[in-house]
């Protein structure tokens, strides 16, 4: 698809002057809300617990109904007209992955959704290995899902929405429950999707890691947007991080220790950028050395 067709497209998400109240309660999750998500853009949700992080994204597909505004998905505003239509556009994953599994195998999971769209059983089978090779979970296809690790859970549940080939797709704390060695699998995984330009993902998260991977950082506070930016940029400013009790990421935090040192190495937000430039600098100053041995 050209440039061109992807500018006149409507954007993948659009919000209007969004609000929603916390169940029968008189006060607002969600105060007034509006941005625009382009497609293929991978947008990370970040704030304090309450902040609305979770009511945000439940509203995308309605899960969660708003009591004010306008909710756009695909060119299509949500309404119980729309709603089944935005569903098969919008996938989600939750922190608890087990939640979502509903069959006996992995592959009955995968095609759970698929069979529930009435596709052909030819097309639900390459759905399913198509998915499953992505997410490299074709050898667990035969497996319980109670069997898995939780890495293996929520790459087979996100394979399962992946299947569906939504336009959006969500994950609402996915990597929460997961150890250091899963969590970084799985945003590897979100990488190469990100990479493969056909989804728009929006992760929500407290994983700084996790929004420094993403094109664009959103920080919600008491249910409305305090902060919209690069995450490059945002997760700089020490004072809004320290506001929403964050961390500087470990990268960031490394550079700026060593450039306290002395080290002249620029500031990176990620560990691969950090080792790199270490790198550089070590193998500059091991240069020197040389020919300062040389000279001598």
């Amino acid at each position: 698809m050209d440039n061109t067709r992807r500018m006149e497209e409507p954007p993948a998400l659009w919000l209007e002057h969004v609000s929603s109240r916390r169940g029968a309660e008189e006060s607002l999750a969600i105060d007034d809300i509006s941005l625009t998500v382009p497609r293929g853009q991978w947008v990370c949700v970040a704030g304090a617990n309450g902040s609305g992080k979770s009511t945000l994204v439940r509203l995308i597909n309605g899960l969660q109904p708003c009591c004010d505004g306008i909710i756009t998905v695909g060119g299509h505003v949500l309404g119980p007209d729309t709603l089944w239509d935005i569903r098969c556009q919008v996938g989600m994953v939750f922190p608890q992955p087990d939640d979502q599994f509903v069959g006996l195998t992995v592959a009955d999971d995968l095609a759970f959704g698929l069979e529930n769209q009435c596709l052909p059983t030819e097309e639900i089978h390459q759905r399913i290995w198509q998915a499953a090779t992505q997410l490299d979970i074709s050898h667990l296809l035969d497996r319980h899902p109670g069997t898995l690790s939780g890495g293996q859970k929520q790459r087979v549940a996100l394979a399962a929405i992946i299947a569906i080939n939504p336009e959006i797709l969500i994950l609402d704390e996915a990597t929460s429950m997961l150890d250091a060695v899963s969590r970084a699998e799985l945003l590897g995984w979100l990488r190469r999707i990100r990479r493969a330009g056909r989804h728009t993902i929006i992760t929500v998260t407290h994983d700084i890691e996790e929004m420094a991977a993403a094109d664009r950082l959103i920080v919600l506070q008491d249910g409305r947007i305090v902060a919209d930016g690069p995450p490059a940029e945002l997760l700089r400013n020490e004072a809004m991080l320290r506001e929403q009790c964050l961390e500087l990421p470990y990268a960031l935090a490394l550079c700026r220790e060593l450039r306290s040192l002395g080290w002249p190495i620029e500031e990176s937000m990620t560990e691969e950028e950090a080792v790199n430039a270490i790198w550089t600098y070590y193998s500059s100053m091991s240069r020197t050395d040389i020919r300062m041995e040389q000279a001598l």
